[in-house]
């Protein structure tokens, strides 16, 4: 069976997110129209509209597909992590291994916000991801047990978009380990609960007091 007769057999929801996936990512949500999606993925515009209504939701969609790829692909890697320190600093390694793929073109969030009107699919799409990336953070540094926990988080945060923008522009593939050094930085200075003391700090104490006795 030849591949366009295959491909006529998918669904045409399927067969419109495919090539929107790429063109709004690759080219960009405003510079791509709707007869350039239509014309990579075989499907008349009737059908975009009965499945979609529009562009705003093939959009809407398309950003939300990426945003569902990424938490996976960031749980996925924050499985093998032991440490909420560890945690942390995998965000940054799944990062560099994203910036290392031969199409990345840059966060799909920034891109699509860029320009983007107030309350448009874009927008609100986005919106919701930096939700998420907030949280995620947020929720690490509170397993972590560290002090000043918002500002921790927006410190992480930064360190994560500054990492994206210069593996973009400037093409910078260490972008994401000079963030996660950064980040250590940060999470190995911040105080900790009483209670989430790591074990280099313990076995410090251990040495000082033992150090102390040996004085007396």
């Amino acid at each position: 069976m030849d591949s366009t007769g295959s491909r006529r057999k998918r669904p045409a929801r399927e067969r419109l997110l495919d090539p929107a996936d790429q063109l709004f990512y690759e080219e960009g949500v405003h510079a791509t129209g709707i007869d350039r999606v239509l014309e990579q993925s075989g499907v008349a515009k009737g059908s975009l509209y009965y499945n979609f209504g529009g562009k705003d939701e093939l959009v809407r969609t398309y950003l939300r597909n990426r945003h569902a790829r990424w938490a996976a692909r960031i749980d996925e890697g924050l499985v093998s992590a032991a440490t909420a320190k560890d945690k942390i600093l995998t965000v940054f390694d799944v990062l560099g291994a994203l910036f290392a793929q031969p199409g990345f073109r840059g966060c799909a969030f920034i891109n699509a916000a860029a320009g983007a009107p107030a309350g448009s699919a874009e927008q609100l799409a986005t919106r919701d991801f930096r939700r998420w990336l907030h949280d995620l953070f947020a929720t690490l540094v509170a397993e972590g047990g560290y002090r000043d926990p918002g500002r921790l988080t927006g410190q992480l945060v930064i360190l994560y978009d500054g990492a994206n923008i210069s593996a973009q522009l400037d093409h910078n593939l260490s972008a994401a380990a000079a963030a996660r050094d950064a980040a250590e930085e940060l999470l190995n200075g911040a105080r900790l609960n009483g209670a989430q003391l790591t074990s280099a700090q313990l076995n410090g104490a251990r040495l000082r007091e033992s150090q102390g006795d040996e004085g007396k």
